[in-house]
């Protein structure tokens, strides 16, 4: 399993932020500097959060130096935290904070993560994963829609169409073929992916 680093910067002003967004972006770093990032550091920018990218722990504490030295220089104010990516946990985490070793400490971790999202997504009231089913009637989509209900999936209706939600990936398409199985052909069985709330923006690579 290969791990992923990254730099997270939070700066506290936008202004000065892109200040120090464009001087890493425009490369106006020093010579010692850019040889200090090596190749294949990643940078990307959303407003006040810069993210910078690398293969190993290593560089990304180098990393972190050089943006410390930067936003010294520029008398800025932020946070930065060196974080790694939980394969099992499905997030960024302090990079000091131990991985599971074993089978049963990488399962309690998931199953940590499969609650914590389905009560977020029951707030919220919103799920990344979704299976969108459209019957042949309306009487047909009010029985699916109670059914679906009945079992403890969260399912809405609208006209002929069923929207039943899911937390995982494998949740979705396990509830999809089952549907498939249990509808009539006439059914049309889908499954949508919320992306919304992943970040987008340009990439760019320092050179190497």
């Amino acid at each position: 399993m290969e791990d992923e680093f990254r730099v997270e910067v939070e700066l506290d002003d936008d202004e000065h932020g892109f200040s120090l967004g464009e001087r890493l972006r425009a490369l106006d770093l020093d010579e010692e500097a850019r040889e200090r990032l090596g190749p294949g550091v990643l940078v990307t920018r959303d407003g006040s959060l810069l993210f910078l990218y690398t293969e190993t722990e290593e560089q990304a504490r180098e990393a972190e130096r050089v943006v410390r030295q930067l936003i010294a220089a520029d008398e800025l104010t932020a946070e930065v935290l060196v974080t790694r990516w939980h394969p099992v946990e499905e997030e960024w985490k302090d990079a000091s904070l131990p991985l599971p070793t074993t089978p049963e400490e990488e399962r309690a971790e998931d199953e940590a993560r499969v609650a914590a999202e389905a009560e977020e997504a029951r707030l919220q009231g919103r799920y990344d994963w979704e299976v969108v089913v459209e019957l042949p009637s309306r009487d047909e989509a009010v029985e699916l829609q109670k059914r679906l209900t009945a079992e403890g999936i969260p399912a809405k209706r609208r006209f002929r169409f069923v929207v039943a939600g899911a937390i995982t990936e494998e949740d979705a398409f396990a509830l999809a073929d089952r549907l498939r199985a249990e509808l009539p052909e006439e059914a049309d069985v889908r499954v949508d992916v919320d992306l919304s709330d992943v970040t987008r923006g340009p990439l760019q690579f320092l050179p190497f």
